[in-house]
Protein backbone atom coordinates (compact mmCIF):
# COMPACT_ATOMS: atom_id res chain seq x y z
CA UNK A 1 0.00 0.00 0.00
CA UNK A 2 1.44 3.41 -0.90
CA UNK A 3 2.03 5.67 2.05
CA UNK A 4 -0.85 7.74 3.32
CA UNK A 5 -0.76 11.47 2.64
CA UNK A 6 -1.66 13.86 5.42
CA UNK A 7 -2.51 17.55 5.41
CA UNK A 8 -2.27 20.09 8.20
CA UNK A 9 -2.96 23.82 8.18
CA UNK A 10 -2.64 24.77 11.85
CA UNK A 11 -0.89 23.62 15.01
CA UNK A 12 -0.97 25.48 18.30
CA UNK A 13 -0.71 25.11 22.07
CA UNK A 14 -3.77 25.53 24.29
CA UNK A 15 -3.92 25.90 28.09
CA UNK A 16 -7.03 24.75 29.93
CA UNK A 17 -7.93 25.23 33.58
CA UNK A 18 -9.66 22.40 35.43
CA UNK A 19 -13.22 21.90 34.17
CA UNK A 20 -12.67 23.87 30.99
CA UNK A 21 -13.65 22.34 27.66
CA UNK A 22 -12.22 22.55 24.17
CA UNK A 23 -14.81 21.94 21.47
CA UNK A 24 -15.23 22.65 17.77
CA UNK A 25 -14.63 23.54 15.05
CA UNK A 26 -16.18 20.91 12.84
CA UNK A 27 -13.29 19.18 11.18
CA UNK A 28 -10.47 16.74 11.88
CA UNK A 29 -8.22 17.09 14.90
CA UNK A 30 -5.03 15.65 16.31
CA UNK A 31 -4.20 16.42 19.91
CA UNK A 32 -1.30 15.63 22.22
CA UNK A 33 -1.69 16.04 25.97
CA UNK A 34 1.48 17.95 26.84
CA UNK A 35 0.77 18.03 30.58
CA UNK A 36 -2.10 17.40 32.94
CA UNK A 37 -5.06 15.19 32.01
CA UNK A 38 -8.21 15.57 29.92
CA UNK A 39 -11.28 13.53 29.06
CA UNK A 40 -12.17 13.02 25.40
CA UNK A 41 -15.92 12.79 24.84
CA UNK A 42 -17.48 11.35 21.67
CA UNK A 43 -20.74 9.60 20.84
CA UNK A 44 -18.96 6.33 21.66
CA UNK A 45 -18.28 7.41 25.25
CA UNK A 46 -15.55 9.03 27.34
CA UNK A 47 -11.83 8.32 27.14
CA UNK A 48 -9.42 9.65 29.80
CA UNK A 49 -6.14 10.93 28.36
CA UNK A 50 -3.02 11.45 30.46
CA UNK A 51 0.11 13.46 29.75
CA UNK A 52 1.88 12.07 26.68
CA UNK A 53 -1.25 10.49 25.16
CA UNK A 54 -2.31 11.50 21.65
CA UNK A 55 -5.57 11.17 19.76
CA UNK A 56 -6.69 11.53 16.15
CA UNK A 57 -10.33 12.34 15.39
CA UNK A 58 -11.93 12.40 11.94
CA UNK A 59 -14.01 15.35 10.79
CA UNK A 60 -17.24 13.34 11.08
CA UNK A 61 -16.62 12.42 14.73
CA UNK A 62 -18.11 15.06 17.03
CA UNK A 63 -15.95 15.47 20.10
CA UNK A 64 -14.75 17.70 22.90
CA UNK A 65 -12.02 17.70 25.53
CA UNK A 66 -12.60 18.52 29.20
CA UNK A 67 -9.63 19.22 31.44
CA UNK A 68 -9.46 17.24 34.68
CA UNK A 69 -7.12 19.87 36.10
CA UNK A 70 -4.71 22.47 34.70
CA UNK A 71 -3.66 20.95 31.37
CA UNK A 72 -1.80 21.77 28.20
CA UNK A 73 -2.67 20.46 24.74
CA UNK A 74 -1.00 20.65 21.36
CA UNK A 75 -3.77 20.66 18.76
CA UNK A 76 -3.66 20.45 14.97
CA UNK A 77 -6.21 20.08 12.19
CA UNK A 78 -4.45 17.00 10.84
CA UNK A 79 -6.44 15.28 8.11
CA UNK A 80 -5.90 12.11 6.11
CA UNK A 81 -5.94 13.12 2.43
CA UNK A 82 -4.96 9.80 0.85
CA UNK A 83 -5.82 6.71 2.93
CA UNK A 84 -3.62 3.67 3.26
CA UNK A 85 -5.43 1.94 6.13
CA UNK A 86 -8.82 2.04 7.77
CA UNK A 87 -8.02 3.92 10.96
CA UNK A 88 -10.52 4.08 13.82
CA UNK A 89 -11.94 7.40 14.99
CA UNK A 90 -11.06 8.33 17.60
CA UNK A 91 -7.63 6.73 17.41
CA UNK A 92 -5.97 6.95 20.82
CA UNK A 93 -2.23 6.29 21.13
CA UNK A 94 -1.12 5.88 24.71
CA UNK A 95 2.28 7.24 25.73
CA UNK A 96 2.82 8.85 22.31
CA UNK A 97 5.22 11.30 23.92
CA UNK A 98 7.65 8.53 24.84
CA UNK A 99 7.08 6.24 21.86
CA UNK A 100 7.67 9.13 19.46
CA UNK A 101 9.85 11.43 21.51
CA UNK A 102 11.32 13.19 18.49
CA UNK A 103 7.90 14.08 17.04
CA UNK A 104 6.71 15.22 20.47
CA UNK A 105 9.75 17.46 20.85
CA UNK A 106 9.12 18.92 17.41
CA UNK A 107 5.49 19.84 18.04
CA UNK A 108 6.42 21.17 21.47
CA UNK A 109 9.22 23.43 20.34
CA UNK A 110 9.21 24.05 16.60
CA UNK A 111 8.19 27.58 15.66
CA UNK A 112 6.75 28.13 12.19
CA UNK A 113 5.50 31.69 12.44
CA UNK A 114 2.44 31.99 10.21
CA UNK A 115 3.90 29.29 7.95
CA UNK A 116 3.39 31.20 4.71
CA UNK A 117 5.89 30.30 2.07
CA UNK A 118 6.62 26.95 3.75
CA UNK A 119 4.12 24.56 2.09
CA UNK A 120 6.63 21.73 1.69
CA UNK A 121 7.64 21.97 5.33
CA UNK A 122 4.01 22.06 6.39
CA UNK A 123 3.20 18.96 4.34
CA UNK A 124 6.18 17.11 5.79
CA UNK A 125 5.19 18.17 9.30
CA UNK A 126 1.70 16.73 8.89
CA UNK A 127 2.96 13.55 7.27
CA UNK A 128 5.41 13.00 10.14
CA UNK A 129 2.69 13.20 12.79
CA UNK A 130 0.32 11.06 10.74
CA UNK A 131 2.96 8.41 10.12
CA UNK A 132 3.74 8.20 13.84
CA UNK A 133 0.06 7.73 14.71
CA UNK A 134 -0.40 5.11 11.99
CA UNK A 135 2.70 3.17 12.99
CA UNK A 136 1.55 3.08 16.61
CA UNK A 137 -1.83 1.73 15.51
CA UNK A 138 -0.18 -0.89 13.28
CA UNK A 139 2.08 -2.01 16.11
CA UNK A 140 -0.89 -2.47 18.42
CA UNK A 141 -2.95 -4.28 15.78
CA UNK A 142 -0.16 -6.76 15.14
CA UNK A 143 0.51 -7.24 18.83
CA UNK A 144 -3.18 -8.04 19.33
CA UNK A 145 -3.15 -10.52 16.46
CA UNK A 146 -5.07 -8.33 14.02
CA UNK A 147 -4.50 -8.37 10.27
CA UNK A 148 -3.22 -4.96 9.18
CA UNK A 149 -1.89 -6.16 5.83
CA UNK A 150 -2.81 -3.86 2.94
CA UNK A 151 -5.04 -5.08 0.11
CA UNK A 152 -2.88 -5.11 -3.05
CA UNK A 153 -5.81 -4.42 -5.37
CA UNK A 154 -6.94 -1.43 -3.33
CA UNK A 155 -3.36 -0.20 -3.12
CA UNK A 156 -2.98 -0.31 -6.90
CA UNK A 157 -6.18 1.66 -7.50
CA UNK A 158 -5.38 4.25 -4.84
CA UNK A 159 -1.91 4.75 -6.33
CA UNK A 160 -3.35 5.21 -9.83
CA UNK A 161 -6.02 7.77 -8.97
CA UNK A 162 -3.66 9.65 -6.65
CA UNK A 163 -0.98 9.91 -9.33
CA UNK A 164 -3.45 10.79 -12.11
CA UNK A 165 -6.52 12.42 -10.53
CA UNK A 166 -7.37 14.35 -13.68
CA UNK A 167 -8.03 11.31 -15.84
CA UNK A 168 -11.64 10.32 -16.68
CA UNK A 169 -11.95 7.70 -13.97
CA UNK A 170 -15.04 5.56 -13.53
CA UNK A 171 -15.60 2.74 -11.09
CA UNK A 172 -15.55 0.34 -14.04
CA UNK A 173 -12.16 1.62 -15.13
CA UNK A 174 -10.76 1.42 -11.60
CA UNK A 175 -12.05 -2.13 -11.25
CA UNK A 176 -10.60 -3.06 -14.63
CA UNK A 177 -7.13 -2.04 -13.48
CA UNK A 178 -7.13 -4.92 -11.00
CA UNK A 179 -9.43 -7.32 -12.91
CA UNK A 180 -12.34 -7.08 -10.51
CA UNK A 181 -16.03 -6.34 -10.87
CA UNK A 182 -17.47 -3.04 -9.62
CA UNK A 183 -19.09 -4.72 -6.65
CA UNK A 184 -15.97 -6.70 -5.72
CA UNK A 185 -13.81 -3.59 -5.84
CA UNK A 186 -16.31 -1.65 -3.74
CA UNK A 187 -16.38 -4.36 -1.10
CA UNK A 188 -12.60 -4.53 -0.91
CA UNK A 189 -12.36 -0.74 -0.57
CA UNK A 190 -14.89 -0.75 2.25
CA UNK A 191 -13.02 -3.50 4.08
CA UNK A 192 -9.59 -1.97 3.58
CA UNK A 193 -10.31 1.75 3.91
CA UNK A 194 -13.88 2.20 5.10
CA UNK A 195 -14.50 4.28 1.95
CA UNK A 196 -15.82 3.64 -1.53
CA UNK A 197 -13.70 3.99 -4.69
CA UNK A 198 -15.68 7.13 -5.59
CA UNK A 199 -14.93 8.70 -2.21
CA UNK A 200 -11.22 8.02 -2.57
CA UNK A 201 -11.24 9.46 -6.11
CA UNK A 202 -13.02 12.58 -4.85
CA UNK A 203 -10.46 12.99 -2.05
CA UNK A 204 -7.60 12.65 -4.55
CA UNK A 205 -9.15 15.24 -6.85
CA UNK A 206 -9.91 17.69 -4.05
CA UNK A 207 -6.40 17.32 -2.68
CA UNK A 208 -4.92 18.18 -6.08
CA UNK A 209 -7.40 21.02 -6.47
CA UNK A 210 -6.28 22.58 -3.18
CA UNK A 211 -2.68 22.30 -4.28
CA UNK A 212 -3.38 23.99 -7.63
CA UNK A 213 -5.59 26.69 -6.11
CA UNK A 214 -2.65 27.60 -3.90
CA UNK A 215 -0.98 29.02 -7.02
CA UNK A 216 -2.80 32.24 -7.92
CA UNK A 217 -1.58 31.97 -11.52
CA UNK A 218 -3.94 29.05 -12.15
CA UNK A 219 -7.49 30.16 -13.07
CA UNK A 220 -10.31 28.15 -11.55
CA UNK A 221 -11.16 26.89 -15.03
CA UNK A 222 -7.66 25.46 -15.38
CA UNK A 223 -7.92 23.75 -12.00
CA UNK A 224 -11.31 22.27 -12.90
CA UNK A 225 -10.05 20.52 -16.02
CA UNK A 226 -6.75 19.54 -14.39
CA UNK A 227 -8.57 17.51 -11.74
CA UNK A 228 -11.00 15.78 -14.06
CA UNK A 229 -14.12 17.94 -14.20
CA UNK A 230 -15.75 18.77 -17.51
CA UNK A 231 -16.58 22.36 -16.61
CA UNK A 232 -15.74 24.97 -14.02
CA UNK A 233 -19.39 24.92 -12.88
CA UNK A 234 -19.26 21.17 -12.15
CA UNK A 235 -15.96 21.60 -10.34
CA UNK A 236 -17.25 24.53 -8.28
CA UNK A 237 -20.29 22.52 -7.21
CA UNK A 238 -18.15 19.54 -6.21
CA UNK A 239 -15.58 21.70 -4.40
CA UNK A 240 -18.27 23.68 -2.54
CA UNK A 241 -20.05 20.49 -1.48
CA UNK A 242 -16.80 18.99 -0.21
CA UNK A 243 -15.38 22.07 1.55
CA UNK A 244 -18.41 24.22 2.29
CA UNK A 245 -16.81 27.09 0.39
CA UNK A 246 -16.40 27.94 -3.31
CA UNK A 247 -12.96 27.54 -4.94
CA UNK A 248 -12.45 31.28 -5.43
CA UNK A 249 -13.47 32.01 -1.84
CA UNK A 250 -11.19 29.22 -0.59
CA UNK A 251 -8.30 30.77 -2.51
CA UNK A 252 -9.00 34.17 -0.99
CA UNK A 253 -9.30 32.78 2.53
CA UNK A 254 -6.13 30.73 2.20
CA UNK A 255 -4.14 33.89 1.48
CA UNK A 256 -5.06 35.33 4.88
CA UNK A 257 -5.42 32.23 7.03
CA UNK A 258 -6.79 28.71 7.14
CA UNK A 259 -9.98 28.58 5.05
CA UNK A 260 -11.27 25.43 6.75
CA UNK A 261 -10.52 26.19 10.38
CA UNK A 262 -13.56 27.56 12.19
CA UNK A 263 -13.63 29.32 15.54
CA UNK A 264 -12.68 27.18 18.49
CA UNK A 265 -14.31 27.52 21.88
CA UNK A 266 -13.26 26.80 25.41
CA UNK A 267 -15.21 27.30 28.57
CA UNK A 268 -16.25 25.75 31.83
CA UNK A 269 -18.73 22.90 31.54
CA UNK A 270 -19.17 23.45 27.83
CA UNK A 271 -19.43 27.24 27.98
CA UNK A 272 -18.01 29.28 25.16
CA UNK A 273 -15.43 31.93 24.64
CA UNK A 274 -15.03 33.91 27.82
CA UNK A 275 -12.53 31.72 29.60
CA UNK A 276 -10.47 30.72 26.63
CA UNK A 277 -6.74 30.54 27.28
CA UNK A 278 -4.31 29.90 24.47
CA UNK A 279 -0.57 29.49 24.55
CA UNK A 280 1.70 31.86 22.73
CA UNK A 281 3.11 29.12 20.58
CA UNK A 282 0.29 29.25 18.04
CA UNK A 283 1.44 28.49 14.55
CA UNK A 284 -0.38 28.67 11.24
CA UNK A 285 0.65 27.07 8.05
CA UNK A 286 -1.15 27.51 4.79
CA UNK A 287 -2.81 24.32 3.64
CA UNK A 288 -1.03 22.89 0.66
CA UNK A 289 -1.15 19.27 -0.40
CA UNK A 290 2.14 17.54 -0.92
Amino acid sequence: MPGAAWEMSSLRHVRLAGGMTLAGPSGPRWALVADGAVVLETAAGSEPLAGGDAVLVEARTAHRFTASGPSGLVVADLRLAVPAYRLPSPLVVRDFGTRHAGVSALVGQCQLGDGRGLPLFAASYGNLIGAAMTQSWLDEERRDGGDASPDPAVAAVVAAVTERPGEPWTVERMAGLVHLSRSALGERFRRALGRSPVEVLREARMREARRLLGDASHPVEYVAFAVGYGSSAAFSRAFSTHHGIAPQAWRGASSTGDPEQGEEHTGRDGGRGAEQERGRDAVRVEERAS
